[in-house]
């Protein structure tokens, strides 16, 4: 099957060194996060282009399918960057992942390499994740201190279920490839070389695909998996994630070891 995006310019989404690459093959758009060399982090400038760009989509209803991978075969994304964490950190990263996850087409997530911190959120919003052997996934916030903002917690709820969410989130651990297929993180696994093909053919499913009714259906089907949170007493676990995510934004705990990291990280080897 050929590559829908084979000889399409990849254009700079922003002005700024590293921004993340667009392509547009009728009404289907590839995203391409752009710093290979620095794992494909997100850069605040980033986050805000790519929430620009989402609310120009869910608005214009010209867009049949979206793909996000990463450029090079290291790493699809290690999230946001640690100096953003420090310096920045704000709703603007959960702010561009619920309006990914609410975009009313398909999306999927082309796994090129491991995935880490935010980014596995990222993954989380978009409709399908696929990977090769030989990935691996981690989420560091309990390491850094930080209590995970909510959006990021109820999808991990819901698309992985307590005890796989409970794993990842409270103890840090890296799991690899094969784990991340049975619980749900991945939605296939295939060769490495097959990976392009795979995403073309769910491409081409979708293409006969009917967008009026893909949008409702999806709608519908996060609404039902959110359900419980509606209630009262949902609305008031949220709101206590919410202040929990604050207080720990602000405290010394959590600054004290991202310095910590950072300085372990500009050491010489």
């Amino acid at each position: 099957m050929p590559d829908r995006f084979a000889g399409v310019a990849a254009e700079p989404l922003a002005a700024h060194e590293g921004a993340p690459l667009v392509q547009r093959a009728g009404d289907l758009l590839r995203i391409t996060l752009n710093r290979p060399a620095e794992h494909n982090r997100l850069d605040p400038a980033d986050v805000d282009a790519l929430f620009a760009l989402f609310e120009r989509l869910a608005a214009d209803g010209g867009t049949r399918a979206l793909v996000v991978t990463g450029a090079g075969e290291k790493t699809f994304s290690s999230g946001y960057t640690l100096h953003a964490i420090v310096d920045e950190l704000d709703a603007r990263f959960e702010r561009m992942l619920d309006a990914l996850e609410t975009l009313p087409f398909v999306t999927i997530a082309a796994l090129n390499g491991s995935v880490y911190g935010g980014a596995t959120d990222l993954a989380l919003c978009c409709d399908f994740r696929i990977g090769s052997p030989g990935l691996k996934m981690f989420m560091p916030a309990a390491k850094f201190g930080l209590h995970y903002y909510p959006g990021g917690l109820r999808r991990y709820l819901t698309r992985l279920g307590l005890p796989a969410a409970s794993k990842l989130m409270l103890t840090a651990m890296t799991i690899e490839s094969d784990e991340m297929l049975r619980v749900g993180f991945l939605t296939e696994m295939v060769p490495r070389e097959a990976l392009g093909a795979r995403v073309d053919a769910y491409l081409d499913h979708v293409s006969r695909t009917a967008p009026k009714v893909v949008a409702q259906m999806k709608r519908h089907l996060h609404a039902m998996a959110q359900a419980g949170l509606d209630s009262p007493d949902g609305r008031a676990t949220m709101a206590a994630m919410a202040a929990a995510y604050r207080e720990s934004l602000a405290s010394d705990e959590l600054h004290e070891r991202l310095a910590r990291l950072l300085e372990e990280r500009q050491r010489p080897k």
